[in-house]
Parts: structure tokens; sequence; C-alpha cells
């Protein structure tokens, strides 16, 4: 059975690639802050999930694609965020060009919940991701990076 992925941010990019894992045969649950930017994969078979929370719950992998640093921490450490309601060997991935020091708090506090975190930005705009050809610049343990490559490819 194919893991059940969570997909948060769905801006120019990030419903291309969450399209693309969709066409892949995963289930795709999807939130983001407009609900309208959901309907075109809705219409495809993603699951609307009306909280980050009620997706991280639910969700094997979260993979993130947001607009700016601060929507990033807020997703990841807020009281609702990912990293206080996901599972635990869930694998979280960040798509979202960030900070470094983000980064390793977020890996750093997954850790301790036993949950599995990627940073990933992204470079080739919205091109790159409607034609999934983007190059991603992968941080984080070897194993979780080899079991969330079916995601990058």
């Amino acid at each position: 059975m194919k893991k059940t992925v969570g997909f948060i941010g769905l801006g120019v990019m990030g419903q291309s690639m969450a399209s693309h894992i969709l066409e892949d045969g995963y289930p795709v649950l999807v939130y983001t802050r407009t609900k309208q930017k959901a309907d075109a994969i809705l219409d495809k078979g993603a699951v609307w999930k009306e909280t980050v929370k009620d997706l991280s719950e639910e969700a094997d992998v979260i993979i993130t694609m947001v607009g700016y640093p601060s929507d990033v921490e807020d997703i990841y450490l807020s009281e609702n965020g990912i990293l206080n309601h996901a599972k635990e060997g869930t694998y979280v991935i960040d798509m979202t060009t960030s900070k470094p020091s983000l980064a390793k708090k977020i890996a750093e506090q997954a850790k301790q919940k036993s949950i599995h975190a990627i940073d990933a930005p992204v470079s080739g705009g919205d091109i790159g991701a409607r034609n999934g050809t983007l190059a991603i610049m992968a941080g984080g343990d070897k194993e979780a990076f080899e079991a969330c490559l079916p995601f990058f490819l």
C-alpha cells in the first residue's frame, strides 16, 4: 500500500508538485490557506483537510511548499503545527527556500519526536514544477532521504 502524502502549499509551484504525486498513484491530502487554490487538485482526486493539524495526523509523508520562512516556522512549530501532530515515523519534507537555521531547528525538534525531517529546497520555478524537472537540493538523514526518493523523482 502506498503511503498517504500530505501536501501543504498549493501556490504556483506546489499545485504542480502535488499533482505529480497524485498522478503517481499516491493518496494525497492537501491544505492551503485559500481553499479555492485547491479546487483543481481536488477535482483530480486529492482530499481537502481543514487544518495543518488534521492533515498532519493522517499523512505518512508531509511535503510543504510555502512562501516564506515565517510560514515554514508556523506550519512546523506552532501549537497546531506539523511536529505537534504528526505520527512517529512520519517523513516531513520542506521544499520551501528558507533559512538553514530554521531547517536545523525543525530537524532537531522532529528527531525528538521520532519524525524524519528533510530540508529540500527546489530550483526551476513554475515551469520546472509543471514539467517535473525541478532541481532539488536535499539535506537530512541518508536513510530518510532514500525512503523519500520516490517523491523527488
